[in-house]
């Protein structure tokens, strides 16, 4: 039985520089692939591996090659590891890399070779993956399996999004971890399993300020030609042909040999007796580096002055593999050779010269191929601290409630202040939330991770280095960490948390103490009502969150509306909308997905458009935990007015770009967000806004009967009466009756006899229409349609029309995709018009 720790699978590994972070933290690794072997003796020489078949140097296209990684896996399974952790894939870069000039015509096959990861990943299902990349990566072309040539994001998105929650930045490294500059991309995946516990977003390294290069290597030994350093043999430098050295001795740092005046101490060739200046492509060729400046980036040809960012600030002399160590984070635990350093410092010159000239070249390169150790050090450690946590069930919370007496506050109190290193803060943000017996009074429901995540990705980037935010609501605190991450660059920033429940704030001190704080941020917790908050500043930087949707009425709502543009408003989340929107930059607001098209949001939409609408994320109802409602992001900048909206929908895949005036055009009933060609198309073709529309509110269960009598003896049409035919179908056990002196008390009796109406089924995506006869009445789930202009009668053609596929389709982008909010209300029912062309 193998120790229980967790483990990863790396392709594509070089010397494994980078994944020596995981085995840093205590990761077993299962299987290391390399195409050469002389990398994957190095990855030997530091025992990456457990067993010697883990190292498995051959073409990852094989399918010989993935069978010997499926074998190892299934070995691990009979030693008891029931599932791999991590996948990593760094696959090569050099045809989509903005470094190489050499550009070939099979490049984009090249960068195929991310497929192939991307296979083995939905072969092996790890609970994470991690692609490291070139910052041209997510938008780079590669050949999916169908042949076509697409985004490497699409490509993964398509192949993994169903089963992952997937991130992607591009980061500079110098910021998060690593001692030099180098610009690439990380894409990180979390099986949906664990979403809510943990976000990819929150497996990003951390924000660190970046260090010069003089505090990286200024301590270091100077070298004079040749030398190695007498207690660190890699503390040396491959020589270079002497003439070269008069082009850069008289250098100052941050000057290239191309700007020595005299050409002969330019890089140059003597041909035919001429000085033939060297074409210098990259403009940091021959360049003597600067002390006081972030480290370079390291390249694979770091042994040469030719290549880029490679001349020692004050030596005569390219970085010594010590000193691209120190820039690249590598321990000093880490082996090259198989001698040890005692050994190699004591040997003569000769000897030390012999091994460099063997070995120094497969160095360099792996150095410069590999991610900085620290970089997949801080994934790998997120990673291990979240799989150490247990994984909550609803049950095991609600079990775990039960056994403590969770509903009781001090229990409460004295539970997170015992268990604080037991469980994960979306555990505790949840048991808080399940024991709070007050949440529906508060409509305080748990946000999922996934909706949280999407909004990051679209939060606004701030070039001021102070910013003001303020959380109106924030519940069980589950925005914060997705906060801290956003801006964990600025220099400081002033967040306030707000919430009316009294209980909710004290568990939340205890949450995020000091210890759960980033230095940057100063947290105020405020016990109160939103809506009667006055912030100490005139305005905010950002509003954010997710604000309670329930309805009010009575005192409270008439000593909100004074300030309320939109006086029809019941809900109590539009109110801190429009208070959000007065004083704040941008606003970020999960609101219910009605406020889209319903009339009581009518005057807040026509308000919103006096200011840019960034995005839209519709998450339709997998907003909360449990709740089914229908929800919607809206990221507004108060700062300037409308002019393109990005539109997201998490349940239907889709993410594009609209021009705010197109989605939000006055000629429409409400906003239409997913509005294309082919809604313009059929819009074009039909006369809409001809019907008034009725439905009833009066006919219950216990008000009719579904049994026909003398007594009960009117019949009352519903929804599933009306076929797609448009016939009128008799269902047994469903049919209504409701009796003959109750249809003069009931507004919708005066439709009995009124054959000038016509009859659609409420809350469906499959509209049908028809004429209604005499002799019946219709309840709530039929919505009776009234012509404005009594001489309109519709032939069967017409009729029929509303109940074909592209009328539909049409149909289902004029709702907006609504699964919840498909009343046929005085507004919707707009859309039951005439085609033109019939």
């Amino acid at each position: 039985m193998i120790q229980n720790k967790p483990t990863y699978i790396s392709l594509f590994s070089s010397a494994g520089v980078g994944c020596y972070g995981f085995k840093q933290e205590g990761f077993e690794c299962i299987a290391t692939n390399e195409l050469l072997e002389k990398r994957l003796n190095i990855q030997k020489l530091n025992n990456k591996c457990k067993f010697e078949s883990g190292y498995i140097a051959a073409d990852i296209k094989e399918y010989s090659t993935k069978n010997l990684i499926y074998q190892e896996i299934e070995k691990w399974n009979k030693l008891g590891n029931d599932r791999v952790d991590v996948v990593i894939a760094t696959p090569p870069c050099q045809g989509m890399s903005v470094a190489n000039h050499k550009k070939k015509d099979k490049e984009i096959e090249r960068n195929s070779l991310i497929k192939e990861s991307v296979d083995l990943i939905k072969n092996i299902n790890p609970r994470f993956f991690v692609f490291e990349n070139v910052s041209a990566f997510w938008k780079t072309g590669c050949i999916d399996k169908q042949g076509n040539v697409v985004a490497i994001g699409d490509m993964i998105t398509n192949e993994l999004g169903d089963r992952y929650l997937i991130h992607n930045e591009v980061l500079n490294f110098k910021n998060y971890g690593s001692n030099s500059s180098r610009t690439r991309t990380l894409v990180i995946g979390v099986d949906k399993m664990f979403s809510n516990e943990i976000s990819p977003v929150e497996l990003v390294p951390s924000y660190v300020s970046e260090k010069t290069l003089y505090e990286i290597i200024g301590d270091m030994k100077s070298l004079n030609w040749g030398e190695y350093d007498s207690n660190d043999f890699f503390h040396s430098f491959r020589v270079y042909p002497k003439y070269m050295l008069s082009w850069i001795e008289n250098l100052e740092q941050g000057q290239s040999a191309f700007d020595n005046k005299e050409d002969e101490l330019k890089p140059h060739r003597i041909i035919d007796g001429k000085i033939v200046i060297n074409k210098s492509k990259n403009a940091d060729k021959y360049t003597r580096q600067i002390y006081d400046k972030v480290a370079p980036c390291i390249h694979t040809r770091n042994d040469q002055m030719a290549s880029q960012n490679t001349v020692h600030p004050v030596d005569n002399r390219v970085f010594s593999i010590r000193e691209l160590m120190r820039m690249m984070t590598i321990p000093e635990s880490f082996k090259w050779i198989n001698y040890d350093l005692d050994y190699l410092n004591q040997l003569p010159i000769i000897e030390k010269q012999k091994i460099s000239k063997k070995e120094e070249m497969n160095i360099r390169q792996s150095i410069g191929e590999a991610v900085p150790t620290a970089i997949f050090r801080q994934i790998a450690y997120k990673i291990k601290k979240n799989i150490s946590f247990p994984k909550l069930t609803k049950k095991d919370i609600k079990e775990i409630i039960e056994k403590h007496n969770l509903d009781n506050t001090d229990n409460l109190k004295e539970f997170l202040l015992k268990n604080k290193d037991r469980y994960s803060l979306s555990s505790f943000s949840t048991i808080i939330e399940y024991a709070n017996s007050k949440r529906q009074q508060h409509s305080a429901y748990f946000t999922n991770k996934f909706i949280i995540q999407e909004i990051f990705e679209n939060l606004p980037e701030f070039e001021k280095d102070e910013l003001e935010i303020i959380e109106p609501s924030v519940g069980s605190g589950n925005f914060l960490p997705f906060i801290f991450k956003k801006y964990e660059n600025k220099r400081h920033v002033n967040l306030t948390v707000i919430d009316v429940d009294s209980d909710t704030v004290e568990l939340l001190k205890i949450l995020y103490d000091k210890n759960n704080i980033p230095s940057n941020f100063s947290l105020k917790f405020v016990c109160s009502d939103f809506m009667n908050y006055e912030c100490e500043c005139n305005r905010v930087d950002l509003i954010i969150g997710n604000p309670p949707f329930s309805k009010i009425n009575g005192s409270y709502r008439n000593s909100l509306l004074k300030d309320n543009i939109n006086k029809e408003s019941t809900n109590l989340a539009e109110f801190i909308l429009e208070k959000s929107v007065r004083f704040s930059d941008y606003i970020s607001m999960i609101m219910p997905k009605n406020i889209l098209n319903t009339p009581e949001f009518s005057t807040t939409r026509e308000w919103l458009k006096n200011y840019r609408i960034d995005s839209i994320i519709d998450f339709g109802e997998n907003g909360f935990k449990g709740v089914l409602v229908e929800t919607v992001n809206l990221m507004i900048n108060t700062k300037r007015e409308s002019s393109y909206t990005k539109v997201i929908s998490t349940t239907l895949d889709i993410s594009l770009v609209q021009k705010s005036q197109y989605i939000f055009d006055s000629n429409l009933p409400y906003w239409i967000i997913y509005r294309n060609d082919f809604f313009d198309e059929v819009f074009k073709n039909m006369n809409f806004g001809v019907f008034d529309v009725f439905r009833d509110r009066q006919i219950t269960n216990g008000n009719s009967s579904l049994n026909k009598t003398d007594k009960y003896s009117i019949r009352v049409l519903k929804s599933r009466n009306i076929l797609d035919n448009g016939e009128i179908t008799s269902i047994n056990g469903y049919d209504s009756f409701v009796e003959n002196e109750q249809l003069s008390k009931l507004a919708v009796g005066k439709y009995f006899n009124n054959s000038n109406v016509y009859l659609t089924p409420n809350m469906t995506y499959k509209p049908r229409l028809i004429k209604k006869e005499n002799g019946y009445i219709v309840n709530g789930s039929i919505a009776i349609l009234i012509p404005k202009n009594e001489n309109l009668i519709l032939s069967k053609t017409q009729m029929d029309y509303i109940s074909s596929d592209e009328f539909r389709n049409f149909y289902k982008i004029a709702r907006n995709y609504q699964t919840r909010s498909l009343n046929v209300d005085k507004i919707s029912c707009y859309w039951f018009g005439v085609n033109k062309e019939i």
